[in-house]
């Protein structure tokens, strides 16, 4: 095999890392209600710069920082999913918002643009895996065997902005909030404020990593409700105990990094620097030296010396373009196996030609619209964190 410039190693679980092929565990494999250019198209670069000339200002494309370069030279503007959906709310005048991320993204771009304004995301098998841990079925269900155990009334839900707009909108019907990996820790300060119990959707290590490393908890203040088992996995008694009811959810590329990754970086190059994003696993952000979320770590890398070498615990598109762009560090993946989000990267530079050719055609494909009823309880959850002190 031969290695990236970052040493990482394709394995067979990297075929699907570019998105050419059907994603198995994907909740969305709908194919394109029409004909995807050819990948291999030389003109799929000026072609998609034709259409989005012609679209002009109706047009606005987010990139998500995790999409590969082909799709991210053509983002108006880059970030994580909750800055671009403020900066989509933030552009009334662009009739399409070209959200190039995954489904949960363009649901909450929706949520915070003007009813004349369309989100269109170009591949709808674009999902997360995360999101997908947590049904509204399943939400409610937990909500019940809370109840049951006589904690709802004392349970605040603090849901991540990874989550389906159905989550957020059962959040503030519940009256709780949704967090970013930023502001997390302010959101549980919040809740504890309001109530003896927080049930975190739906990334646990998030909620863990948060409760334990930013507010003082201990990990037995934790307990993980499993939806697959009866009442969670848990007795009355547990739910009780707890402080910290977590989902059992996470980010599959995050939980993908283990301790033996950060003791083998360590091992290759002395004084590494280690900087995990909060998605990681608990024993993984204790052993990190920092930890943050995506914003976080292309601030810390911008401002750190020349000549310093970090290992970079976040999805692999992002790790390589920082390291493209500080040339004068050492900079290199946390793993040595690929490690790409899979969903993401179903958005390629065909669908997004696709999408911007039939937007300039007059055509509006794969539009994604969230109800009435709950675009309006997931935006009072998104208001209470907009609140947020």
């Amino acid at each position: 095999m031969t290695a990236t410039p970052l040493d990482v190693q394709p394995t067979p679980l990297a075929l699907l890392l570019l998105g050419r092929e059907a994603d198995p565990k994907s909740e969305r494999g709908v194919e394109c209600p029409g004909d995807l250019p050819a990948a291999s198209d030389p003109d799929l670069v000026e072609r998609a710069r034709a259409a989005k000339a012609k679209l002009g200002d109706k047009v606005f494309v987010l990139g998500h920082h995790y999409q590969r370069d082909e799709v991210i030279q053509f983002a108006d503007v880059t970030g994580d999913s909750f800055k671009l959906a403020r900066d989509a709310a933030a552009r009334p005048q662009a009739e399409y918002i070209v959200f190039c991320g995954v489904h949960f993204m363009a649901e909450s771009a929706d949520i915070l643009t003007g009813d004349d304004q369309q989100v269109v995301l170009p591949d709808l098998a674009a999902g997360c895996s995360m999101a997908d841990m947590a049904t509204a079925e399943q939400v409610a269900e937990c909500w019940d065997v809370l109840t049951e155990a006589g904690v709802a009334q004392d349970t605040v839900p603090v849901s991540y902005m990874n989550s389906s707009a159905d989550i957020k909108a059962f959040t503030g019907r519940h009256g709780g909030t949704i967090c970013t990996s930023s502001n997390a820790k302010r959101a549980l300060e919040w809740a504890f404020g309001q109530g003896e119990k927080v049930l975190f959707l739906p990334d646990q290590h998030l909620g863990r990593n948060t409760a334990v490393r930013d507010l003082g908890m201990s990990l037995d203040d934790c307990v993980v409700y499993n939806p697959h088992k009866p009442g969670g996995g848990l007795t009355a008694e547990q739910l009780r105990n707890a402080r910290m009811i977590l989902w059992r959810g996470h980010c599959s590329v995050h939980g993908r990094f283990g301790l033996d990754s950060v003791a083998d970086v360590r091992e290759r190059i002395p004084g590494v620097n280690v900087l995990v994003h909060p998605e990681c696993k608990h024993e993984v952000v204790a052993a990190a030296d920092y930890v943050g979320s995506t914003e976080y770590i292309i601030k810390t890398l911008d401002a750190a010396p020349a000549g310093s070498a970090w290992a970079i615990g976040t999805e692999l598109n992002l790790v390589r373009r920082l390291a493209n762009a500080h040339p004068d560090k050492q900079i290199v993946f946390l793993d040595r196996t690929v490690c790409f989000c899979s969903t993401m990267n179903r958005i390629d530079l065909p669908h997004l030609v696709w999408a911007l050719e039939s937007l300039a055609e007059g055509n509006v494909v794969n539009r994604i619209r969230v109800d009435e009823e709950t675009e309006h309880f997931a935006k009072l959850a998104l208001e209470r964190m907009l609140a947020l002190p």
